[in-house]
């Protein structure tokens, strides 16, 4: 593999105007593609096998007239929503909704159980739209939101919520990942001291975020992408782009330190650290892509958005990227800032990182006790997560959802914002009457309902539908516990003695499918991403005990993560500095999503660090020796990846979204941890402690895994030999490039 990215690498250098054309005209095709083609993102998924999903299916098969969406339009008034006054601007509310574009049919909003109970200050009533809440027109939304703008007044407020709010109100991320970016420029000016080389992993990584993400709004026209995933996938993108472009800029300023000619010096960074970039990249697309395992469509294209921005990061690092070093040449280190020094790879082994090596290899046992101690306190929270899907009890106060939320909940009862849908399948009952009676009666029955409006059925006479409203909140665990006991012990009687089929669906019952169908398939998910990333491990590095070491590594790091996360949003510490007022739930697949990326972004400073070690290991023979001076030399590149990662995903924890927040704090503390507490501690203490072991390798299965050369070790070797026959000149081609003239 070394010699093909060596060759590569001199092509890209020699035909630079060629390959910077090439990526400049997909940069402007996608682009154009895009603004003309592409998709909007949606939240609508489905959930193969759930009993929610049949739910769906039927309704749609039978009942059509239940599809459709609404909208959720909530009046409170502090003096009661009785007085003469408020009765005429809610009507006068209710007819301009009615004449509105695309509406379908507004509800009485003085129509029974509208009005809250008691005190009667809050009443609500939907809008339905004959269509999804996405394919909702704006144009028509906006006129929703203007008849209610013009509805408030001093006395009355109005607030919206809903699948069609929900849908409408979807901004674009408000640029937070620029936070992310003005770090990088810091650090990477820190570490090379130079403008021109800081400006190399940003161009790129900035290159390749927009080409992803210009495809990923073309794929948006064919598939439901979900409005989570292009921010994920640019977070991703972004951080990897950077690193990537990070580790091969800094080997080969320190080629041309060493006296390498520029094309070399090129050619011979993307054999080397082209090779780690590429198991790192090969290892995190596996990672990612393995959510597919899972079975619900939209993690699935999710975790294959994120792939892509990943798999485009990386073929920029090494085909641009060695193009436009070649158009810097020698230049790349004249742009220096006043203060700053130049600073080479090698530096690193004679400072601090050099001190920490020694220090931790001297004393691994002390060492390993103490970064677990760190790490198994961090994830002690983690025993207590509770996973629920997002509503609009998470939204910001400042929304309309969020305030139409809290007033339903304090006028209603927080189950009103989460009321369950019993699909009732009557073909097979004797007498659908008496069934529908005795589905409602056992539902009243059951501890958790507060009450149960009476039955609908179709034209047909074959399917009813049952609405139930929990006692507590859609969030909430009593309300998952309600829906259990629903499905199971609850309609038994009923359906064995009636033959009809009682199905719990709705939004809230979806929500607990999702969180049920994601905990139930992640083993599975567990033991297909460390199985393929083990196996890639191994054929990188040759070693058995190797891969698993970092597979055990990363997974504790990932528990500590998602600890702190748990501590943050679901205990509330320190809540105010992420910019919520309330604690919330974790979202239910936040932990199969941070699993899967971490796994693969923590193996980028796994291959990184290690293929370093290795190289030496290979080179001298002596493993604490190997430890430390790969530890020393990838300490400072290491640490300033971690930096420049922490940043992009930290930029996000700025945004509105909840989810985003969670994503962002997740991801940056397990990249911390990841970096300091595990790589700088935890793997090199237990790799002197496995010493020789650590590159065991049955002489059977070293005759059957390929030898890819990721470290670039023969090449090196070769460009070393040239130098030797051709002693003053400067270091020229060890192998036949590709495209020579």
């Amino acid at each position: 593999m070394a010699d093909r990215l060596y060759r590569l690498g001199h092509a890209a250098v020699r035909r630079r105007r060629l390959v910077l054309a090439l990526w400049l005209a997909l940069l402007f095709a996608t682009g154009i593609a895009a603004a003309v083609g592409g998709g909007t993102t949606s939240d609508t998924f489905t959930l193969p096998g759930t009993e929610s999903q049949r739910a769906a299916d039927l309704l749609d098969e039978r009942f059509p007239e239940q599809g459709g969406s609404t909208a959720q339009i909530v009046v409170a008034d502090a003096a009661g929503v009785d007085s003469v006054g408020t009765r005429a601007a809610v009507g006068d509310l209710a007819a301009a909704l009615r004449a509105l574009p695309d509406v379908e049919s507004v509800a009485d909003p003085y129509g029974p159980d509208a009005v809250a109970p008691g005190d009667r200050t809050v009443l609500q009533f939907d809008v339905t739209y004959p269509m999804d809440a996405v394919e909702v027109p704006e144009a028509s939304y906006a006129a929703l939101v203007d008849a209610v703008d013009d509805a408030r007044t001093g006395d009355i407020d109005v607030q919206m919520g809903g699948p069609v709010v929900d849908a409408g109100s979807e901004e674009e991320p408000a640029g937070t990942e620029v936070i992310g970016l003005a770090v990088a420029v810091v650090v990477l000016l820190v570490t090379f001291g130079s403008v021109l080389a800081m400006g190399m992993p940003l161009v790129t990584a900035l290159l390749g975020v927009a080409i992803s993400s210009s495809l990923l709004a073309l794929l948006a026209a064919v598939v439901d992408l979900s409005s989570i995933a292009p921010t994920l996938a640019v977070m991703i993108g972004l951080a990897v782009g950077i690193d990537y472009a990070l580790f091969i800029v800094t080997r080969h300023r320190s080629n041309l330190a060493r006296g390498v000619e520029v094309t070399e010096s090129i050619a011979l960074a993307t054999a080397t650290a082209g090779g780690a970039v590429v198991f790192a990249g090969v290892t995190v697309i596996i990672a990612i892509s393995g959510l597919a395992v899972l079975g619900v469509p939209f993690v699935t294209v999710m975790g294959l958005a994120a792939a892509l921005g990943v798999a485009v990061a990386v073929a920029v690092a090494l085909t641009l990227l060695p193009a436009l070093l070649g158009f810097a040449g020698r230049t790349i280190d004249r742009l220096r800032l006043p203060g700053l020094r130049l600073r080479g790879e090698d530096e690193a082994s004679s400072a601090l990182g050099a001190r920490w090596a020694r220090g931790v290899t001297r004393r691994p046992w002390a060492s390993l006790a103490g970064g677990l101690a760190v790490m198994g306190v961090l994830a002690l929270p983690l025993a207590d997560v509770r996973l629920a899907m997002a509503d609009a009890g998470t939204q910001p106060a400042s929304t309309t959802q969020r305030q139409a939320y809290d007033l339903v909940a304090d006028g209603f009862g927080p189950g009103t914002n989460g009321p369950l849908t019993l699909v009732v399948d009557l073909r097979g009952a004797d007498d659908p009457e008496a069934v529908l009676a005795e589905v409602t009666a056992v539902a009243a029955g059951t501890a958790g309902v507060e009450a149960v409006a009476p039955a609908v059925v179709n034209a047909a006479g074959d399917t009813a539908v049952v609405t139930v409203v929990p006692a507590e909140g859609p969030a909430s665990a009593a309300t998952e516990r309600l829906v259990h006991d629903l499905r199971g012990a609850a309609f038994a009687g009923a359906e064995s003695a009636t033959g009809a089929d009682v199905l719990v669906a709705g939004p809230t019952a979806a929500n607990i499918d999702i969180t049920d169908k994601l905990g139930g398939a992640f083993p599975r998910l567990l033991t297909v991403v460390v199985g393929l990333t083990v196996v890639v491990l191994l054929i990188a590095f040759r070693s058995v005990l190797v891969p698993l070491k970092a597979a055990v590594a990363i997974l504790i790091s990932i528990g500590s993560a998602l600890g702190v996360v748990t501590a943050i949003f679901q205990w509330g510490w320190l809540l105010g500095l992420v910019g919520l007022d309330d604690t919330v739930p974790i979202v239910s697949f936040l932990p199969t999503m941070m699993f899967a990326v971490l796994f693969g972004l923590s193996m980028d400073y796994e291959v990184f660090i290690m293929s370093r070690v290795r190289e030496e290991h290979s080179r001298t023979g002596d493993p604490r020796g190997a430890v430390l001076t790969g530890l020393a030399s990838s300490a400072r590149v290491i640490t300033a990846a971690a930096l420049i990662m922490i940043s992009v995903f930290g930029g996000f924890i700025l945004g509105d979204d909840p989810v985003i927040k969670m994503f962002g704090v997740g991801l940056s503390v397990a990249v911390l941890l990841d970096a300091t507490i595990v790589r700088m501690l935890i793997v090199p203490a237990v790799m002197t402690l496995m010493d020789r072991a650590a590159w065991w390798l049955p002489g059977w299965l070293d005759r059957l895994l390929p030898d890819l050369d990721v470290e670039g070790e023969r090449v090196a070797a070769r460009v070393a030999d040239a130098a030797v026959d051709t002693p003053g000149a400067p270091v020229g081609p060890a192998l036949e490039p590709v495209g020579a003239d």
